[in-house]
């Protein structure tokens, strides 16, 4: 049996999928599953050793280009891959009108979300088998048991793995333990300030941990810059592929991040992971791992490095009493 699962974006939301492969996987071994993503998230996807085939998508590319032939091309060549490919299901796991007519391509039957439980219920009208799945779950279980729906099995919701793959790489040269703070995120409001990374980061020194900070645009590079240039021994990693960055980041000790994809990706890991969420609320999307904690800001209040701290020291006492 071939299953496209359809989950195009955004990085938190496609990690909150590899729980319900890997159950996929345990229950059925007769499926061979492919994935449908946004184009800057392959490397993601490609992490999940179940994974054949990676249909890239630009959804959002597209919808600035509709008038461009090139556009018109990488469509018509998506549509023609996936007919190709001859699926005998798909899963729209994203329950979006986008996604639905993302899947649509595919010419094979839709299984989804149901009105009441899809994010767009317009997306329904385009599935054969709809299922009723709570919406006050946590992103991961409702994925998880719509795959158990869809695919005829009963998830077994007590355990929680990834499965996810560790890709080759490392930071050279480094001695001891790395804390990976993630200091970049998309909204302003969701921005620690770069006083506390700084503190945390000389915070982290002190117990013989050596901070590693990153960036994606210039506005994270500035971050970066600033909390490498305060804390003397910080590694500046150049803006990188997300399969690079996640090589380091899986090697972290500890991850330390804001309310951003590769924090979830962190707790996939299995990395002892501190979330500090400001201006969301982590209830039904926050990272979720072994060792994985959300710190939330009260309202009106803040999180301090020292916050911070305790609950990184606790995470790294437990991480090191399991099982190896």
């Amino acid at each position: 049996m071939k299953v496209l699962i359809v989950k195009t974006s955004s990085m938190g939301d496609v990690i909150h999928t590899f729980a319900a492969i890997e159950d996929a996987v345990r229950n059925r071994p007769d499926i061979d599953f492919d994935w449908c993503v946004e184009e800057p998230f392959a490397g993601i996807v490609a992490l999940h050793p179940a994974i054949g085939t990676i249909h890239k998508v630009a959804v959002r590319r597209w919808r600035k280009r509709l008038l461009d032939g090139a556009t018109w091309r990488e469509m018509t060549g998506l549509r023609g891959a996936l007919r190709a490919s001859r699926y005998d299901l798909v899963i729209d796991a994203q329950g979006l009108l986008k996604s639905a007519l993302v899947a649509i391509q595919a010419g094979a039957p839709i299984a989804g979300f149901d009105r009441a439980s899809a994010r767009e219920p317009s997306a329904t009208l385009f599935y054969r088998h709809r299922y009723a799945v709570p919406r006050d779950l946590h992103a991961i279980e409702r994925t998880r048991r719509l795959f158990g729906l869809a695919l005829g099995y009963q998830p077994d919701l007590l355990t929680l793995r990834s499965g996810i793959v560790l890709p080759a790489g490392n930071l050279p040269g480094i001695d001891g333990q790395t804390a990976f703070l993630l200091h970049g995120t998309s909204r302003e409001d969701k921005k620690w300030p770069v006083e506390d990374w700084i503190e945390t980061a000389r915070r982290l020194t002190d117990r013989q941990f050596t901070p590693v900070v990153t960036w994606s645009n210039e506005a994270e590079k500035n971050v970066a810059k600033a909390v490498a240039s305060a804390v003397p021994g910080t590694v500046l990693v150049a803006k990188s592929p997300l399969a690079d960055v996640a090589a380091i980041l899986g090697r972290a000790a500890l991850v330390i991040g804001a309310d951003t994809g590769l924090t979830h990706l962190a707790s996939a890991f299995g990395r002892p992971t501190v979330a500090i969420f400001l201006a969301t609320e982590p209830g039904l999307t926050g990272p979720r791992g072994p060792f994985a904690s959300t710190l939330l800001a009260p309202a009106g209040g803040r999180i301090t490095p020292a916050e911070v701290m305790v609950e990184a020291e606790r995470l790294l006492a437990l991480s090191s009493k399991a099982p190896a």
